[in-house]
């Protein structure tokens, strides 16, 4: 926020984008049950406590980045937008 609020005089937006859960190589092991493909424990307590019922696909993102890159969005910065199925709005494993 600090660098919106410094940047704005010269024109230049701050955002940044919160993505919620999103399986990625790097945390699979840790959501998924490698032998039987399902969900581990901690994965079905990530999926249960997010309101849409399921983890984030990167082209969720799309909308939220081109919103932020487009001239509709000329009047927002200092900003932090959830990509994260409600998770915020509802709670934490």
């Amino acid at each position: 926020q600090w660098l919106a609020v410094h940047l704005a005089k010269v024109g230049i937006r701050v955002n940044a984008i919160a993505p919620g859960f999103f399986i990625t190589n790097q945390n699979r092991f840790l959501v998924m049950d490698e032998k039987t493909g399902n969900y581990s424990e901690r994965g079905r307590k990530i999926v249960n406590n997010t309101p849409m019922g399921k983890f984030g696909e990167p082209e969720d993102l799309q909308g939220t980045t081109l919103f932020l890159l487009s001239d509709i969005s000329s009047f927002v910065t200092g900003i932090v937008i959830p990509v994260d199925g409600g998770y915020s709005a509802f709670g934490g494993v």
